[in-house]
């Protein structure tokens, strides 16, 4: 069952990146849109999808070769 929202956490674990690297993504202006609820942190699935697609669009050809060809 797909969440239609994620704490940093889960959004982390979905992800397979470190919570550190989230909020350095944050500092950077480069992470999801997150929204509050209380006190919780959450991203929504639209915010996780959109940012997929923004790192997606930011990552160079020449990554693809070092990451598939060697």
């Amino acid at each position: 069952m797909q969440l239609s929202a994620y704490s940093p956490a889960q959004f982390c674990d979905l992800h397979g990146i470190a919570r550190t690297t989230l909020y350095a993504l944050w500092k950077e202006g480069r992470g999801p849109r997150i929204f509050k609820v209380g006190r919780r942190t959450l991203i929504s699935a639209e915010a996780a999808a959109d940012w997929r697609k923004r790192m997606e669009d930011t990552t160079s050809p020449a990554a693809y070769k070092i990451a598939f060809i060697g």
